[in-house]
């Protein structure tokens, strides 16, 4: 079985979900395009609009969405609240560490991501840790559609 097609051992609730939306204020978005037909772009986009501070994160840009985009976690001069990983599940391994190293408070795994053990290793060193769901969608469906 290849590590992109793992189920996860670990389900956020919708409780834990809300608490983590409600409490999160930076969110640095891993993996980010320029491109506006990119997931990553609209999801950071939306997040934005909604009251976030997005932080880009990506080695090919200088500033994404009239942000400063840094590239790598360990670059961003504040603390972020969410990790939101828009990159294949073979460099989440490398992102949790770092999002370990940076004190940041959750980790985020895109829809379609999964990786238990970096999962684990993330609530083990005591960050809240989301796969396989989208931050936008997650904020749509139980944070805005109940205003």
């Amino acid at each position: 079985m290849t590590k992109g097609c793992e189920i996860p051992d670990y389900i956020a609730s919708d409780e834990e979900v809300v608490e983590l939306l409600k409490s999160a204020k930076t969110v640095a978005v891993v993996g980010i395009s320029h491109n506006e037909d990119r997931d990553s772009h609209k999801v950071a986009k939306y997040l934005k609009e909604h009251g976030y501070k997005v932080i880009p994160v990506n080695p090919k840009y200088k500033e994404v969405l009239g942000e400063p985009c840094y590239p790598d976690l360990k670059s961003i001069p504040e603390r972020v609240d969410v990790v939101d990983i828009f990159r294949n599940v073979e460099a989440i391994p490398g992102i949790v560490d770092e999002a370990i190293q940076v004190g940041a408070g959750a980790v985020w795994m895109q829809l379609g991501l999964t990786h238990n053990e970096a999962a684990e290793k993330a609530k083990q060193a005591g960050l809240k840790v989301v796969m396989n769901k989208c931050m936008k969608i997650e904020h749509n469906r139980l944070i805005k559609s109940k205003k």
